[in-house]
């Protein structure tokens, strides 16, 4: 069992610019109070084969949380052109916001952007050097979420919690559906859906 479950990840700029930054916002429930920040972390990962070249766009802690839905508003930079090799700048990158309590990793919400030029001629003949200026982003819709069970060092309020690293992931049909839909809800928390 989480203390922390996100309920929702709307980004507020989407589609843009490749070098705008990003803007969402994360709602997430809390089950107990907690005594330290979260921390929440955006990566963005041009190369899945080369985790050096994977950046770090930016990080914020989060704290005090209350017990409750809570929600926040995070701003990433965009990513760094000279740090992508010009071979992964076009298609499909990841995008990957972490959430984490006391340097243990509970959430990794991971979604697929994709990378183009923002007009028909420059997409079917793109030009020999790569133009960031004309570049649009697109991030999918549909997130890929894995939990990882750590060791919370508060409980939930009338019960106890044990926790042993373990990690449940489960696809997620949108991170909007979130609310009243018990098989989504099911899926979120590791337990396997029975309805079709």
């Amino acid at each position: 069992m989480s203390i922390v479950t996100i309920r929702n990840v709307e980004f507020l700029n989407n589609p843009a610019r490749f070098l705008d930054p990003y803007h969402f916002r994360v709602t997430f429930e809390c089950i107990a109070a907690l005594k330290e920040d979260l921390e929440w972390r955006l990566i963005y990962v041009a190369s899945p084969g080369n985790a050096e070249l994977d950046q770090e766009l930016d990080d914020c802690l989060v704290g005090p949380v209350p017990i409750g839905v809570n929600a926040f508003e995070f701003e990433g930079s965009p990513p760094s052109p000279q740090n992508i090799p010009p071979e992964d700048v076009l298609g499909v990158a990841a995008l990957i916001l972490t959430g984490s309590y006391k340097d243990q990793e509970f959430v990794r919400v991971g979604y697929y952007q994709n990378t183009e030029y923002d007009n028909e001629e420059m997409k079917s003949t793109p030009p020999s050097q790569i133009q960031f200026d004309r570049l649009v982003r697109d991030i999918s819709a549909k997130p890929r979420v894995t939990r990882f069970q750590i060791k919370w060092d508060v409980s939930p309020q009338g019960g106890t919690l044990t926790a042993t690293g373990a990690a449940t992931s489960a696809a997620v049909p949108s991170a909007n559906d979130l609310e009243g839909d018990n098989s989504t809800e099911q899926q979120l928390n590791g337990t396997p859906s029975t309805s079709s």
